[in-house]
């Protein structure tokens, strides 16, 4: 899930850089990151009183109209749409800030705007792809102008390579038949990338057409339902207008209306998600601080889309209707106002929304679930199989997801960052954060340093050496257990120490390793490695005599997994830059050619990847990735011992899996070890072929699947079990059943 394109946008156009003679898009002065570091030495000579005072202001809010560092151009605009004709017609009454002398602003082209009211020269100054760029200058500063224009906005859908078998679709806008996508990237509205927005916006659409955009409404103007008004007064980074033939189901909720637009009408999938919606705004209401918007909106889409705008999201008929959805993407949706929309992101600074936005929702999900350990694992392996040498980049430099290695760092590392923080800080300190950065940076731009100033002023601790590592440099931590001891404690009982060492060829990095010691009678002691060197120490009295020291193991760092934590799965081969597509030369010919389609489609912008059939191979690569296709595929048995013996019968199209025996299913299974990665797949009609081709790479974290029917449909998935590393070590040749400590999930399960 994601928010649409926002400026600049390099694979669809140039990046737009406003001139810098422009007072309206002139960069805001630079802000001198405030730590407690920079306040310490003049704090040590303060009267307590003054400290007081001085953390109270630091505390505070910006008051209500308190000035803010963008500039903020209101926006009162009539807009008629013709979607047969891919049209609109707009007015646009702007009120400029009144120390604003020139607004440089970008319209898609073909618009032709003019200005109708106010006395101001407006001059077209260039082209960035499809937008125009214009400057308008008033005569007095402060002024209200209207601009007119109107014309034809219908973009085709473009197709973005994300990794081998993952695409994606995404639109720069249109005004069609099937409905109407504009957001500020689109240029219907004129928008100044350096500046914030106020809306009121009064739509014309024809008969049966309800329009959605940002905070209250639908309103309908003198009663006309042809006419509808929205309208939002809180600063807003961009501007969003959806439009369709669509049915509205609505529900009160204590934090806002929610609110469905369904293409077709649905009474009990809309109940289903206006249920979801009120419980999902109250559990971040008090976790966060009040909802920021009047509604929020679940909006059926004309194509496959997850995005995130301003008090509602966008789905596709599809996507909105998987089953998980509700409890996985959606809430990530309704969490991105608050983070994203209702903080706003300084992308120059690095996008922090997106991994904040997935720990609170789809990693506390998990968590309630029990599943937190097993959430961060895969994020761990995500990072190892899919950042390759010289992919890795620091969060500063994380604009937005374009792949699957952007996506295990921007969202991955950043969300395993502020795991990282609650563990080093506490809960109830690491919830008072998020309060205050959301407090103190609502409907604002915000940066990594604002972010790490409300924690600092949460903990009354120095975090610029955290905060500093862990978003300027590339990497991941690398960990090794050593000199553990065991010894009577005095008044009885035990005392095991240790010590957790950094052996990466880069820095250390600042951290706090968790060790869970358990005692023979199975109690899990759960201790603290605070680092601040290459090696951390760390003790822990147990009453009873300890059986296991194990580090780190529920996977609450950032650092590379051991190959024992990492099982095979398919994520080892869809991140591999290279490898082998095996054909089975021996298929039936419809089969086969949808096996060769299947290796095409998944060779394409991957030139390291080569396919070949196996009559053509004497034997298989020794290292490296390697495909195989098919129950008739010539090196089925070497894949099955590599698997560990998996019992195959090719004859019978069958396998024992999960404990049960699988038959007429089309099977996805990975093996291998930390030099060469297996994949096998085998589908049980051609007809199934092109779904596991769009669908598996969606399914990395997983060593073994089946899927039924021509869909086909998933009827079993799992991971093969992990084992001990050499970051645990027994302390007695009995080895039973242990628990694991249980972890805080920040909000009630």
């Amino acid at each position: 899930m994601r928010r649409p394109p926002k400026f600049p946008m390099p694979s669809l156009a140039a990046p737009i850089r406003p001139r810098a003679d422009t007072p309206a898009l002139r960069p805001a002065p630079a802000r001198r990151a405030l730590t407690l570091r920079a306040l310490l030495p003049a704090v040590a000579v303060l009267p307590m009183l003054l400290w007081a005072l001085l953390w109270a202001l630091l505390w505070a809010a910006p008051p209500a109209g308190a000035a803010l560092a963008q500039p903020v151009v209101g926006h009162d605009i009539e807009v008629a749409l013709d979607p047969e004709a891919g049209r609109l017609t707009t007015t646009d009454k702007l009120t400029l800030p009144a120390d604003i002398g020139q607004l440089v602003f970008l319209l898609h082209h073909g618009l032709a705007p003019r200005v109708v009211a106010g006395d101001a020269v407006l001059e077209r100054i260039g082209r960035e792809g499809h937008l125009e760029r214009f400057r308008l200058t008033p005569k007095a500063p402060g002024s209200t102008l209207t601009l007119g224009y109107g014309g034809r906005i219908r973009h085709p859908l473009t197709t973005v390579r994300e990794g081998m078998g993952r695409e994606r679709q995404q639109l720069v806008g249109t005004i069609a038949a099937d409905g109407v996508f504009l957001t500020g990237y689109t240029g219907w509205y004129p928008t100044s990338p350096g500046a914030l927005n106020r809306m009121r916006l009064t739509v014309t659409l024809p008969p049966g057409w309800l329009a959605v955009s940002q905070g209250a409404g639908p309103e309908l103007v003198d009663g006309d339902a042809t006419r509808i008004r929205w309208t939002e007064e809180q600063p807003q980074d961009e501007l969003y207008l959806s439009a369709a033939r669509f049915k509205l189901y609505r529900q009160q909720t204590p934090h806002g209306e929610a609110q469905a637009y369904l293409r077709l009408p649905d009474a009990d999938l809309a109940a289903r998600y206006l249920d979801a919606t009120a419980a999902y705004l109250a559990r971040y209401s008090a976790l966060i601080g009040a909802y920021p918007y009047a509604k929020f909106a679940l909006v059926e889409n004309f194509w496959e889309t997850g995005y995130g705008m301003p008090s509602f999201t966008l789905l596709g008929s599809r996507v909105m209707r998987l089953p998980f959805i509700l409890h996985s993407s959606y809430p990530h949706e309704i969490l991105h106002n608050w983070w994203g929309n209702g903080v706003y992101v300084d992308y120059a600074g690095g996008n922090w929304s997106e991994g904040l936005t997935a720990y609170l929702s789809d990693h506390l999900n998990k968590a309630l679930a029990g599943a937190g350990a097993d959430y961060r694992r895969d994020q761990l392996k995500a990072y190892a199989d899919y950042v390759q040498s010289g992919e890795d980049f620091p969060l500063t430099a994380f604009r937005g997801r374009h792949g699957s290695a952007s996506q295990a760092i921007g969202y991955g590392k950043t969300l395993m960052t502020m795991h990282m923080l609650r563990v080093m800080l506490g809960e109830d300190t690491f919830k008072s954060g998020l309060k205050a950065f959301y407090r103190q940076n609502r409907f604002r731009t915000a940066d990594f340093d604002d972010l790490k100033l409300a924690f600092e002023l949460a903990s009354n601790r120095d975090l610029d050496d955290f905060f500093s590592a862990w978003t300027t440099r590339t990497g991941a931590a690398r960990l090794k257990l050593g000199n553990v001891e065991v010894a009577q404690a005095e008044g009885g009982g035990f005392l095991v120490s240790g010590s957790v060492y950094q052996v990466q060829d880069e820095p250390p990095f600042p951290m706090t390793v968790p060790v869970v010691v358990h005692s023979e009678r199975g109690t899990p002691r759960r201790v603290l490695a605070p680092f601040k060197q290459r090696g951390a120490r760390f003790e822990a009295r147990l009453a009873t005599a300890p059986v296991r020291v194990a580090v780190d193991p529920q996977f609450d760092t950032f650092r590379r997994l051991l190959p024992e934590e990492s099982p095979a799965s398919l994520s080892n081969l869809f991140g591999a830059e290279a490898g082998l597509m095996v054909l089975p030369a021996a298929a039936p010919g419809p089969l086969k050619a949808a096996y060769r389609r299947l290796a095409e489609a998944w060779q394409r912008g991957h030139p390291g990847w080569e396919i070949a059939e196996d009559k053509a191979l004497d034997e298989l690569p020794d290292a490296g990735a390697v495909w195989l296709f098919g129950w008739e595929n010539a090196f089925l048995d070497a894949f099955a011992g590599t698997a560990g013996g998996l019992d195959l019968d090719p004859a019978a199209r069958s396998l024992a899996l999960a404990g049960t025996e699988q038959r007429g299913v089309s099977v996805a299974l990975a093996a291998g070890d930390a030099t060469r990665a297996l994949g096998w797949v085998a589908a049980e009609t051609p007809a199934a072929v092109p779904g596991l081709a769009r669908k598996l790479p969606h399914y990395g974290k997983y060593g073994y699947l089946t899927f039924t029917g021509d869909a086909p449909d998933n009827q079993l998935k799992g991971q093969w079990p992990p084992g001990d590393s050499a970051l645990t070590l027994w302390l007695s040749d009995a080895r039973p059943q242990l628990r694991m400590p249980v972890q805080g999930t920040l909000v009630e399960r």
